[in-house]
């Protein structure tokens, strides 16, 4: 067993037992900021998976997203009980979707190249976040990474891993007939 599959197998079950590493860790992270830069990846197995590479124009975020559903402020104008909505209501978009756009818009200058989970306590969910620096002369003179640099914006618009899995494009065959290239250009076949 290589180093990498033995990592992986350490990460299928965390141990969240009484002081033990994952809880010291998740202990600091919750005390500090919401996006943290971060040297070195802590499941070094996935992040290697998802295109991490240790040299320059990689850069690694840790981003803390909240738990459970959306928080809405309850309407103030008359509607009648059942058409409150702002209770038991889910975003269409993943929790480490979320994340991901958020640190896209901390670091405008960067490209998210994919993300992986790390952690979660009672409050929030821990992501590891893989920007891209399109501009910097060691990726753009590597022919594996280059491309990125004409991909503008590409977390917005669903083109990471997570991203795909929301627009339903991880399915194939059967039944994701409508799924391609996208769920409304097939709505606008239809007319």
């Amino acid at each position: 067993m290589n180093l990498y599959r033995r990592i992986a197998e350490q990460w299928k079950k965390p141990v969240h037992t009484y002081n033990s590493p994952q809880w010291e860790r998740l202990i600091q992270w919750r005390s500090g900021k919401s996006f943290v830069r971060i040297e070195k990846p802590t499941r070094l197995d996935r992040a290697r998976s998802l295109g991490y590479k240790a040299k320059q124009g990689y850069v690694l975020v840790r981003a803390r997203v909240r738990r459970g559903g959306l928080r809405k402020s309850r309407p103030d104008k008359g509607r009648k009980p059942s058409r409150m909505g702002f209770k038991k209501l889910t975003p269409a978009k993943s929790i480490q979707r979320i994340a991901e756009e958020r640190v896209a818009k901390r670091y405008p200058n960067m490209e998210v190249l994919n993300s992986y989970w790390v952690g979660k306590d009672g409050k929030a969910y821990y992501y590891e976040v893989i920007l891209v620096d399109p501009s910097h002369p060691v990726i753009s003179h590597d022919s594996r990474i280059r491309w990125i640099s004409a991909d503008k914006n590409r977390v917005f618009r669903g083109k990471t891993s997570v991203g795909k899995k929301g627009r339903g494009l991880k399915n194939k065959g059967k039944g994701s007939e409508k799924t391609r290239p996208s769920l409304r250009v097939n709505k606008k076949r239809g007319k």
